[in-house]
């Protein structure tokens, strides 16, 4: 297991979901890919509240995905 994070939870649009690092610095615009498959506009990761994170379900598919890497 990598001592440095490789995936980032993100509430974005229809989800809380699992995204590469690499998605947090792609730019505003761009299509990012969660581990589930879901994509979203690279814009939607940043600048998040607590209360979007709450109102969220978290996506079994990236929680299910993440799991069986361990």
């Amino acid at each position: 297991m990598s001592d440095y994070l490789t995936y980032v939870w993100r509430p974005v649009t229809g989800g809380r979901h699992a995204f590469p690092i690499a998605a947090t610095k792609a730019p505003a615009g761009e299509p990012v890919v969660a581990f589930c498959g879901a994509e979203a506009d690279a814009a939607e990761l940043h600048g998040r509240s607590e209360v979007d994170w709450v109102r969220e379900d978290t996506c079994m598919r990236c929680w299910h995905t993440l799991a069986a890497r361990l």
